[in-house]
């Protein structure tokens, strides 16, 4: 298995909320929009590094 420090997951989060604030909020005014469209982003960058990992995680099995 990878060898990672749980601490460093802990930035995951903030990095996740800030960058799909960020990305929702320069597409849209209404608050209610902006959060809505966070929420898929931070589901779409969520799902996407967990596919990574698991890839990460299969290549280090496989090796």
């Amino acid at each position: 298995m990878l060898p990672i420090s749980p601490t460093y997951l802990l930035y995951y989060l903030p990095l996740i909320i800030a960058i799909a604030l960020v990305f929702g909020g320069t597409r849209h005014e209404n608050t209610q929009l902006i959060l809505h469209h966070a929420w898929q982003t931070g589901r779409w960058i969520t799902s996407f590094m967990g596919v990574i990992f698991v890839v990460i995680c299969v290549l280090d099995w496989m090796l």
